[in-house]
């Protein structure tokens, strides 16, 4: 197998202003660029900060792309089902133009089910309205004509329908991305069902996999994403005080809308949410474990729900791409040298006066 491509994911949760908020992912995905990251990816959330402070990633990726000139750029995922598909297809068009080829655009139908009444529909019908607006997508991808007139797409994005990755829980959604001949994304943690509550993550997210690759079609190299939190410090003690404010807060979260969340220990909260943390050796021992990880292509690491402060999200990202994702069998692709535009723009400069000092 050809080693694997290694990801940074953020939701955008840094404990601060909306503003602040996009500056430090900035420096982030600006840091995680210039150790080597293959691609950075980002969540849409509405409405609610707690959950991801961004609803609008393609404009966020659109400055990225700016401060950027090699990492790839990602949606993990677009709630496309909140979107007038027509208007992703032209901002995905014009935003993979911007960053010179680099866009990647995961898709998923879900989200906070009260987040889709402002959008004139109900949770329920999420899933119809996700395959009418991917199909009015890939059709102006296409250069099709749009809804029975002479309009299509421009800019032209043919290649963009090769770039789509959809998320799932499900095996019949993992059939479906393969049918399409899709990217797979996998997420970090999920609900265990309520007749096997102690079913590791691998156990869920295996069978997936099998059902991806069952029906993608001959000849169409598979593209899976495994997104596991991962928080690395040098001192286990320390990586553990950090994560207890953050896992206790999703704990919380969790039982208030009715989630069956088992214990309060830290180590319950670890368990439960499938966290990774300690120092680079615990935390590769831990994701060595996990036979799922051990069939993607493609490794995407988050804070989430963690959340340390900034300083320590800089460090970890460091961490693991010096010592964890090598040994799960990343290899560093992208040019050894910096890029300069963090230096050059004083709005992002202090990632590198950061990271020296932890």
């Amino acid at each position: 197998m050809s080693s694997k491509r290694l990801g940074f994911f953020t939701r955008l949760l840094d404990n601060t202003s909306a503003q602040e908020r996009y500056r430090l992912a900035t420096e982030q995905i600006i840091h995680a660029e210039q150790l080597g990251f293959d691609s950075a990816w980002v969540a849409q959330h509405h409405f609610h900060e707690a959950e991801g402070g961004l609803p609008a990633p393609l404009v966020f990726l659109a400055q990225v792309a700016a401060h950027t000139r090699f990492i790839r750029l990602g949606t993990g995922v677009i709630t496309l089902p909140m979107e007038n598909a027509v208007r992703v297809a032209e901002d995905t068009a014009v935003l993979d133009l911007l960053s010179g080829g680099r866009l990647e655009v995961g898709l998923g139908s879900g989200g906070t089910p009260s987040s889709f009444l402002p959008f004139g529909f109900e949770s329920s019908e999420r899933g119809a309205v996700f395959s009418h607006n991917l199909q009015t997508l890939l059709t102006a991808w296409r250069g099709e004509p749009l809804a029975g007139t002479d309009n299509r797409l421009y800019p032209a994005a043919p290649h963009l329908e090769k770039r789509v990755w959809q998320a799932t829980f499900s095996v019949d959604g993992g059939a479906r991305a393969g049918k399409s001949g899709d990217g797979l994304m996998l997420s970090r943690t999920q609900p265990r069902p309520a007749n096997a509550p102690d079913l590791r993550l691998d156990e869920l997210q295996n069978p997936i996999i099998d059902a991806y690759l069952d029906a993608l079609p001959e000849g169409v190299a598979p593209r899976i994403m495994g997104s596991r939190t991962a928080f690395v410090t040098e001192n286990g003690d320390e990586a553990r005080e950090l994560a207890q404010k953050g896992l206790r807060r999703q704990a919380e979260n969790h039982r208030a809308s009715g989630q069956i969340v088992k214990g309060d220990t830290l180590d319950d909260y670890i368990r439960t949410f499938d966290v990774h943390l300690g120092t680079a050796a615990q935390v590769t021992a831990t994701l060595q474990a996990d036979t799922a990880l051990a069939r993607v292509t493609d490794l995407a690491f988050q804070v989430h729900s963690i959340d340390p402060p900034h300083p320590y999200i800089l460090r970890s990202i460091e961490l693991i791409a010096r010592h964890v994702a090598p040994a799960l069998g990343w290899v560093r692709r992208t040019p050894q040298r910096h890029v300069s535009t963090a230096s050059a723009d004083p709005t992002l400069s202090k990632a590198a006066s950061t990271q020296d000092n932890l």
